[in-house]
Protein backbone atom coordinates (compact mmCIF):
# COMPACT_ATOMS: atom_id res chain seq x y z
CA UNK A 1 0.00 0.00 0.00
CA UNK A 2 1.54 3.18 -0.97
CA UNK A 3 2.38 5.90 1.65
CA UNK A 4 -0.71 8.40 -0.43
CA UNK A 5 -3.48 5.64 -0.05
CA UNK A 6 -1.99 4.36 3.86
CA UNK A 7 -3.14 8.19 4.74
CA UNK A 8 -6.36 7.79 3.60
CA UNK A 9 -6.68 4.46 4.97
CA UNK A 10 -5.51 6.10 8.31
CA UNK A 11 -8.52 8.83 7.65
CA UNK A 12 -11.11 6.64 7.61
CA UNK A 13 -10.18 4.32 9.97
CA UNK A 14 -9.81 7.72 12.67
CA UNK A 15 -13.36 8.87 10.93
CA UNK A 16 -15.30 5.42 11.76
CA UNK A 17 -13.90 5.42 15.27
CA UNK A 18 -14.37 9.66 16.04
CA UNK A 19 -18.32 8.94 15.23
CA UNK A 20 -18.63 6.33 18.15
CA UNK A 21 -20.27 7.48 21.34
CA UNK A 22 -17.34 8.86 23.86
CA UNK A 23 -16.82 7.52 26.94
CA UNK A 24 -17.86 8.98 30.35
CA UNK A 25 -14.73 9.29 32.93
CA UNK A 26 -17.64 8.48 35.30
CA UNK A 27 -19.21 5.48 34.31
CA UNK A 28 -16.34 3.98 31.57
CA UNK A 29 -19.04 3.35 29.50
CA UNK A 30 -20.25 5.37 26.46
CA UNK A 31 -23.58 6.49 25.44
CA UNK A 32 -25.02 4.32 28.51
CA UNK A 33 -23.48 1.48 26.85
CA UNK A 34 -20.45 -0.92 28.01
CA UNK A 35 -16.86 0.07 27.00
CA UNK A 36 -16.40 -1.65 23.59
CA UNK A 37 -13.91 -4.78 23.90
CA UNK A 38 -10.45 -5.63 23.25
CA UNK A 39 -9.61 -6.78 20.03
CA UNK A 40 -6.01 -7.04 19.90
CA UNK A 41 -2.77 -8.70 17.97
CA UNK A 42 0.95 -9.52 18.92
CA UNK A 43 3.71 -8.23 16.94
CA UNK A 44 6.36 -10.37 17.74
CA UNK A 45 9.66 -9.77 16.82
CA UNK A 46 11.89 -12.38 18.67
CA UNK A 47 13.30 -14.53 15.81
CA UNK A 48 11.76 -12.27 13.12
CA UNK A 49 8.47 -14.30 13.86
CA UNK A 50 6.50 -11.42 12.79
CA UNK A 51 8.25 -8.00 11.99
CA UNK A 52 10.65 -7.77 10.55
CA UNK A 53 10.14 -10.43 8.66
CA UNK A 54 14.05 -11.27 7.98
CA UNK A 55 17.16 -9.24 9.63
CA UNK A 56 18.70 -6.45 7.27
CA UNK A 57 15.93 -5.18 5.17
CA UNK A 58 16.55 -1.80 4.97
CA UNK A 59 15.07 0.95 7.20
CA UNK A 60 12.11 1.94 4.43
CA UNK A 61 11.86 -1.75 3.74
CA UNK A 62 11.18 -2.37 7.74
CA UNK A 63 9.01 0.51 7.90
CA UNK A 64 6.81 -0.44 5.18
CA UNK A 65 6.39 -4.10 6.69
CA UNK A 66 5.58 -2.32 10.20
CA UNK A 67 2.85 -0.15 8.78
CA UNK A 68 1.36 -3.07 6.12
CA UNK A 69 0.96 -5.34 9.69
CA UNK A 70 -1.35 -1.94 11.66
CA UNK A 71 -3.05 -1.22 8.40
CA UNK A 72 -3.99 -5.26 8.44
CA UNK A 73 -5.35 -4.91 11.78
CA UNK A 74 -7.33 -1.95 11.46
CA UNK A 75 -8.70 -3.81 7.84
CA UNK A 76 -9.91 -6.81 10.69
CA UNK A 77 -11.30 -4.21 12.86
CA UNK A 78 -8.64 -4.23 15.50
CA UNK A 79 -8.00 -2.14 17.88
CA UNK A 80 -5.05 -2.83 19.67
CA UNK A 81 -1.51 -3.91 18.85
CA UNK A 82 0.90 -5.38 21.30
CA UNK A 83 4.44 -4.27 19.46
CA UNK A 84 7.33 -6.38 21.27
CA UNK A 85 10.35 -4.00 21.47
CA UNK A 86 12.47 -5.72 23.74
CA UNK A 87 12.50 -9.47 22.79
CA UNK A 88 16.39 -10.55 24.02
CA UNK A 89 17.46 -7.91 26.79
CA UNK A 90 17.81 -5.85 23.86
CA UNK A 91 15.93 -2.71 22.23
CA UNK A 92 13.78 -1.83 19.24
CA UNK A 93 14.50 2.09 20.26
CA UNK A 94 17.36 4.21 20.87
CA UNK A 95 18.00 2.49 24.21
CA UNK A 96 20.69 4.44 26.77
CA UNK A 97 20.80 0.85 28.52
CA UNK A 98 20.74 -1.96 25.99
CA UNK A 99 21.92 -2.43 22.51
CA UNK A 100 19.90 -2.40 19.33
CA UNK A 101 18.43 -5.99 18.36
CA UNK A 102 19.69 -8.18 15.72
CA UNK A 103 16.53 -8.68 14.47
CA UNK A 104 16.52 -5.15 13.15
CA UNK A 105 19.99 -5.39 11.00
CA UNK A 106 20.90 -8.96 11.76
CA UNK A 107 24.18 -7.67 14.16
CA UNK A 108 23.28 -6.84 17.71
CA UNK A 109 23.82 -2.99 18.76
CA UNK A 110 23.92 -1.93 15.17
CA UNK A 111 21.75 0.93 14.60
CA UNK A 112 18.83 0.62 12.60
CA UNK A 113 18.86 4.27 10.92
CA UNK A 114 15.21 4.39 11.93
CA UNK A 115 13.16 4.23 15.64
CA UNK A 116 10.94 1.48 14.91
CA UNK A 117 8.80 1.92 18.44
CA UNK A 118 8.69 6.17 17.90
CA UNK A 119 7.38 5.10 14.11
CA UNK A 120 4.83 2.45 16.24
CA UNK A 121 3.77 4.62 18.25
CA UNK A 122 2.70 7.36 16.09
CA UNK A 123 1.40 5.35 13.42
CA UNK A 124 -0.69 3.27 15.45
CA UNK A 125 -2.03 6.56 17.20
CA UNK A 126 -3.00 7.78 13.33
CA UNK A 127 -4.99 4.41 12.61
CA UNK A 128 -7.44 4.53 15.61
CA UNK A 129 -4.74 1.61 17.52
CA UNK A 130 -4.01 1.64 20.60
CA UNK A 131 -0.10 0.40 21.19
CA UNK A 132 1.17 -1.53 24.38
CA UNK A 133 4.98 -1.89 24.14
CA UNK A 134 6.13 -5.60 24.97
CA UNK A 135 8.65 -6.36 27.05
CA UNK A 136 10.37 -9.68 28.13
CA UNK A 137 12.09 -8.61 31.14
CA UNK A 138 14.40 -11.71 31.75
CA UNK A 139 15.07 -13.54 28.40
CA UNK A 140 18.62 -12.67 27.65
CA UNK A 141 19.27 -14.81 24.35
CA UNK A 142 17.86 -17.81 22.78
CA UNK A 143 21.53 -19.18 22.70
CA UNK A 144 24.08 -20.09 25.23
CA UNK A 145 26.77 -17.76 24.14
CA UNK A 146 27.96 -15.08 25.59
CA UNK A 147 30.23 -13.81 23.25
CA UNK A 148 28.16 -13.38 20.37
CA UNK A 149 26.16 -10.63 22.49
CA UNK A 150 27.28 -7.37 21.71
CA UNK A 151 30.73 -6.47 23.54
CA UNK A 152 28.85 -3.51 25.43
CA UNK A 153 25.70 -5.86 26.71
CA UNK A 154 24.82 -5.73 30.32
CA UNK A 155 25.22 -9.37 30.20
CA UNK A 156 28.68 -9.31 29.43
CA UNK A 157 29.78 -6.55 31.40
CA UNK A 158 27.71 -7.81 34.78
CA UNK A 159 28.25 -12.27 33.70
CA UNK A 160 26.72 -12.75 37.70
CA UNK A 161 23.99 -11.83 36.23
CA UNK A 162 23.19 -14.34 33.89
CA UNK A 163 22.26 -17.88 34.11
CA UNK A 164 22.49 -20.81 31.55
CA UNK A 165 19.45 -23.06 30.84
CA UNK A 166 18.23 -25.02 28.61
CA UNK A 167 20.42 -23.60 26.05
CA UNK A 168 19.87 -20.45 26.13
CA UNK A 169 20.66 -17.45 28.42
CA UNK A 170 18.75 -15.61 31.25
CA UNK A 171 19.03 -12.72 33.85
CA UNK A 172 18.27 -14.13 37.11
CA UNK A 173 15.22 -13.14 38.75
CA UNK A 174 16.34 -13.32 42.19
CA UNK A 175 18.92 -10.70 41.92
CA UNK A 176 17.66 -7.35 43.44
CA UNK A 177 19.99 -5.12 41.19
CA UNK A 178 18.85 -7.17 38.10
CA UNK A 179 15.35 -6.46 38.88
CA UNK A 180 16.20 -2.73 39.16
CA UNK A 181 18.13 -2.93 35.42
CA UNK A 182 15.36 -4.66 33.75
CA UNK A 183 12.79 -2.52 35.43
CA UNK A 184 14.90 1.12 33.97
CA UNK A 185 15.21 -0.60 30.55
CA UNK A 186 12.01 -0.91 30.43
CA UNK A 187 10.60 2.14 31.46
CA UNK A 188 13.00 4.00 29.75
CA UNK A 189 10.78 3.58 26.64
CA UNK A 190 7.66 4.15 28.25
CA UNK A 191 9.14 7.53 29.98
CA UNK A 192 9.53 8.59 25.94
CA UNK A 193 7.19 7.29 23.94
CA UNK A 194 3.42 7.91 24.37
CA UNK A 195 2.62 4.60 24.57
CA UNK A 196 -1.04 3.09 25.88
CA UNK A 197 -0.07 0.36 27.75
CA UNK A 198 3.04 -1.98 28.79
CA UNK A 199 2.84 -5.46 28.22
CA UNK A 200 4.43 -8.59 29.59
CA UNK A 201 4.07 -12.18 27.74
CA UNK A 202 4.38 -15.89 29.83
CA UNK A 203 8.03 -15.76 30.41
CA UNK A 204 9.23 -15.08 34.30
CA UNK A 205 11.10 -17.97 35.58
CA UNK A 206 11.64 -20.05 32.13
CA UNK A 207 10.01 -22.95 31.23
CA UNK A 208 11.63 -26.02 33.01
CA UNK A 209 13.63 -28.39 30.69
CA UNK A 210 13.59 -31.95 31.83
CA UNK A 211 17.24 -33.04 33.63
CA UNK A 212 18.13 -29.67 33.98
CA UNK A 213 18.06 -26.91 36.74
CA UNK A 214 17.93 -22.86 37.00
CA UNK A 215 21.26 -22.51 39.46
CA UNK A 216 20.45 -19.91 41.32
CA UNK A 217 21.84 -21.20 44.71
CA UNK A 218 24.14 -17.98 45.24
CA UNK A 219 21.46 -15.58 44.83
CA UNK A 220 18.61 -17.90 47.42
CA UNK A 221 21.79 -18.12 49.98
CA UNK A 222 21.75 -14.77 50.06
CA UNK A 223 18.47 -13.55 49.43
CA UNK A 224 15.92 -16.29 50.44
CA UNK A 225 16.77 -16.47 53.78
CA UNK A 226 12.78 -15.50 54.87
CA UNK A 227 11.20 -17.97 52.91
CA UNK A 228 10.04 -21.31 53.63
CA UNK A 229 11.41 -22.86 50.47
CA UNK A 230 13.04 -21.49 46.99
CA UNK A 231 9.63 -21.76 45.19
CA UNK A 232 7.95 -19.47 47.74
CA UNK A 233 11.04 -17.40 46.90
CA UNK A 234 10.96 -16.63 43.33
CA UNK A 235 7.27 -16.32 43.43
CA UNK A 236 8.01 -13.22 45.72
CA UNK A 237 10.64 -12.30 43.15
CA UNK A 238 8.49 -12.23 40.12
CA UNK A 239 5.49 -10.28 42.49
CA UNK A 240 8.05 -7.86 43.47
CA UNK A 241 8.75 -7.08 39.19
CA UNK A 242 4.89 -7.12 38.48
CA UNK A 243 4.10 -4.56 41.73
CA UNK A 244 7.06 -2.54 41.30
CA UNK A 245 6.77 -2.21 37.25
CA UNK A 246 2.91 -1.08 37.70
CA UNK A 247 3.68 1.62 40.54
CA UNK A 248 6.59 2.51 38.28
CA UNK A 249 4.73 2.22 35.08
CA UNK A 250 1.91 4.67 36.71
CA UNK A 251 4.75 7.26 38.29
CA UNK A 252 6.22 7.55 34.46
CA UNK A 253 3.13 7.48 32.40
CA UNK A 254 -0.25 7.48 34.32
CA UNK A 255 -2.28 7.43 31.56
CA UNK A 256 -0.86 3.96 30.63
CA UNK A 257 -2.27 0.60 31.66
CA UNK A 258 0.04 -2.23 32.69
CA UNK A 259 -1.03 -5.98 31.57
CA UNK A 260 0.31 -9.55 31.37
CA UNK A 261 0.02 -12.54 28.87
CA UNK A 262 0.63 -15.33 31.05
CA UNK A 263 0.75 -19.27 30.10
CA UNK A 264 -3.27 -20.08 30.11
CA UNK A 265 -3.48 -22.92 33.29
CA UNK A 266 -2.59 -21.41 36.98
CA UNK A 267 -2.35 -24.59 38.43
CA UNK A 268 -4.61 -27.92 37.96
CA UNK A 269 -7.06 -28.53 40.52
CA UNK A 270 -5.01 -32.04 40.87
CA UNK A 271 -2.81 -29.97 42.12
CA UNK A 272 -4.89 -27.03 43.87
CA UNK A 273 -8.54 -27.12 44.52
CA UNK A 274 -9.01 -23.77 43.35
CA UNK A 275 -6.73 -24.89 40.28
CA UNK A 276 -8.75 -25.34 36.72
CA UNK A 277 -10.32 -28.77 35.43
CA UNK A 278 -6.89 -29.23 33.77
CA UNK A 279 -4.27 -32.18 33.26
CA UNK A 280 -1.71 -29.08 32.11
CA UNK A 281 2.01 -30.25 32.17
CA UNK A 282 2.99 -26.46 33.20
CA UNK A 283 1.31 -24.85 35.86
CA UNK A 284 2.59 -21.09 36.17
CA UNK A 285 2.40 -21.50 39.94
CA UNK A 286 4.60 -23.85 40.14
CA UNK A 287 7.00 -24.13 37.02
CA UNK A 288 6.71 -20.15 35.65
CA UNK A 289 7.08 -18.93 39.58
CA UNK A 290 4.46 -16.17 38.79
CA UNK A 291 1.30 -16.61 40.56
CA UNK A 292 -0.87 -15.05 37.88
CA UNK A 293 -4.62 -15.86 39.97
CA UNK A 294 -2.92 -13.91 42.64
CA UNK A 295 -2.15 -10.91 40.85
CA UNK A 296 -6.05 -10.61 38.71
CA UNK A 297 -7.58 -11.44 42.73
CA UNK A 298 -5.33 -8.41 44.18
CA UNK A 299 -5.56 -5.89 41.25
CA UNK A 300 -1.92 -5.02 40.89
CA UNK A 301 -1.74 -5.68 37.20
CA UNK A 302 -5.07 -3.56 34.57
CA UNK A 303 -5.59 -6.49 32.87
CA UNK A 304 -4.36 -9.81 32.23
CA UNK A 305 -4.63 -12.18 28.63
CA UNK A 306 -4.06 -15.84 29.67
CA UNK A 307 -2.93 -17.57 26.38
CA UNK A 308 -5.71 -19.88 26.27
CA UNK A 309 -4.61 -21.38 23.23
CA UNK A 310 -6.75 -24.68 23.12
CA UNK A 311 -9.51 -25.98 21.68
CA UNK A 312 -13.05 -26.42 22.59
CA UNK A 313 -12.99 -30.53 23.67
CA UNK A 314 -9.32 -30.66 24.16
CA UNK A 315 -8.81 -33.50 26.82
CA UNK A 316 -5.94 -31.78 28.53
CA UNK A 317 -6.78 -28.18 29.22
CA UNK A 318 -10.37 -27.68 27.02
CA UNK A 319 -10.78 -24.03 26.54
CA UNK A 320 -14.59 -24.28 27.51
CA UNK A 321 -13.54 -24.99 30.68
CA UNK A 322 -10.64 -22.79 31.08
CA UNK A 323 -12.99 -19.76 30.05
CA UNK A 324 -15.69 -19.92 33.05
CA UNK A 325 -12.31 -20.51 35.13
CA UNK A 326 -10.60 -17.29 34.21
CA UNK A 327 -13.83 -15.61 34.51
CA UNK A 328 -14.86 -16.22 37.89
CA UNK A 329 -10.71 -15.28 38.97
CA UNK A 330 -11.71 -12.01 37.26
CA UNK A 331 -15.01 -11.63 39.08
CA UNK A 332 -15.46 -8.74 41.81
CA UNK A 333 -11.68 -7.59 40.41
CA UNK A 334 -10.24 -4.53 38.96
CA UNK A 335 -8.27 -6.00 36.64
CA UNK A 336 -9.77 -6.28 32.70
CA UNK A 337 -9.59 -9.85 31.58
CA UNK A 338 -9.32 -10.99 27.64
CA UNK A 339 -8.27 -14.02 26.28
CA UNK A 340 -5.43 -15.17 24.06
CA UNK A 341 -6.34 -16.87 20.94
CA UNK A 342 -4.35 -18.96 19.32
CA UNK A 343 -4.96 -17.99 15.19
CA UNK A 344 -1.52 -19.21 14.56
CA UNK A 345 -2.70 -23.11 14.96
CA UNK A 346 -5.81 -22.17 12.67
CA UNK A 347 -5.20 -24.38 8.99
CA UNK A 348 -1.96 -26.10 10.89
CA UNK A 349 -1.83 -29.58 9.88
CA UNK A 350 0.69 -30.47 13.05
CA UNK A 351 -2.65 -29.22 14.71
CA UNK A 352 -5.63 -31.40 16.25
CA UNK A 353 -8.61 -31.38 13.92
CA UNK A 354 -11.02 -28.89 15.39
CA UNK A 355 -7.93 -26.25 14.19
CA UNK A 356 -9.14 -28.06 10.32
CA UNK A 357 -12.33 -25.81 11.12
CA UNK A 358 -12.91 -22.66 10.11
CA UNK A 359 -14.95 -21.84 12.61
CA UNK A 360 -12.86 -23.47 15.44
CA UNK A 361 -12.35 -19.54 16.92
CA UNK A 362 -15.32 -17.89 15.92
CA UNK A 363 -17.00 -20.71 18.21
CA UNK A 364 -14.37 -19.29 21.12
CA UNK A 365 -15.98 -15.82 21.25
CA UNK A 366 -19.39 -17.25 21.20
CA UNK A 367 -19.03 -19.20 23.91
CA UNK A 368 -17.13 -15.96 25.43
CA UNK A 369 -20.15 -14.06 24.93
CA UNK A 370 -21.70 -15.75 27.72
CA UNK A 371 -19.13 -14.70 30.69
CA UNK A 372 -19.72 -10.58 31.43
CA UNK A 373 -16.19 -10.54 32.48
CA UNK A 374 -14.34 -11.22 29.28
CA UNK A 375 -13.95 -8.36 27.81
CA UNK A 376 -12.04 -8.86 24.63
CA UNK A 377 -10.03 -11.41 23.00
CA UNK A 378 -6.47 -10.58 21.02
CA UNK A 379 -4.62 -13.02 18.40
CA UNK A 380 -1.34 -14.51 18.17
CA UNK A 381 0.08 -13.20 16.44
CA UNK A 382 0.19 -10.60 13.14
CA UNK A 383 2.00 -13.09 10.72
CA UNK A 384 -1.16 -15.22 11.03
CA UNK A 385 -3.57 -12.44 10.88
CA UNK A 386 -1.97 -11.11 7.39
CA UNK A 387 -1.78 -14.91 5.74
CA UNK A 388 -5.38 -16.04 7.07
CA UNK A 389 -4.48 -19.69 6.04
CA UNK A 390 -8.22 -21.01 6.23
CA UNK A 391 -10.31 -17.89 6.74
CA UNK A 392 -10.28 -18.46 10.67
CA UNK A 393 -9.75 -14.58 10.77
CA UNK A 394 -12.10 -13.59 8.55
CA UNK A 395 -14.61 -15.53 10.01
CA UNK A 396 -14.48 -14.18 13.40
CA UNK A 397 -14.73 -10.79 11.62
CA UNK A 398 -17.70 -11.78 9.73
CA UNK A 399 -19.57 -13.17 12.98
CA UNK A 400 -18.48 -10.52 15.72
CA UNK A 401 -16.99 -7.64 14.60
CA UNK A 402 -19.43 -5.92 12.58
CA UNK A 403 -18.13 -2.87 12.34
CA UNK A 404 -15.14 -0.77 13.78
CA UNK A 405 -14.50 -0.30 17.33
CA UNK A 406 -12.23 2.26 19.24
CA UNK A 407 -9.82 0.50 22.47
CA UNK A 408 -10.95 -0.20 25.21
CA UNK A 409 -10.19 2.37 27.55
Amino acid sequence: MGRVSRRAFAMAALSAFTMMPQASAATGRRGGVPDPAMRGVWIASVANRDWPSKPGLTASQQRDELLTHLDTAVGNRLNTVFFQVRPTADALWPSPYEPWSQYLTGTQGKDPGWDPLGTAVQEAHARGLELHAWFNPYRVAVHADPTRLAASHPARENPDWVVTYGGKLFYNPGLPEVRAFVEDAMLDAVAKYPVDGVHFDDYFYPYPVAGQSFDDDAAYDEHGGGFPDRAAWRRDNIDRLVRETADRVKEVRPGACFGISPFGVWRNAATDPLGSDTQAGVETYDDLHADTRKWVREGWIDYIVPQLYWNIGFAAADYAKLLPWWAEVASGSPTRLYVGEALYKAGDPAQPAAWQETGELSRHLTLAAAYPQVRGHAYFAARDVAADRIGAMARVVADHYGQPAPPPR
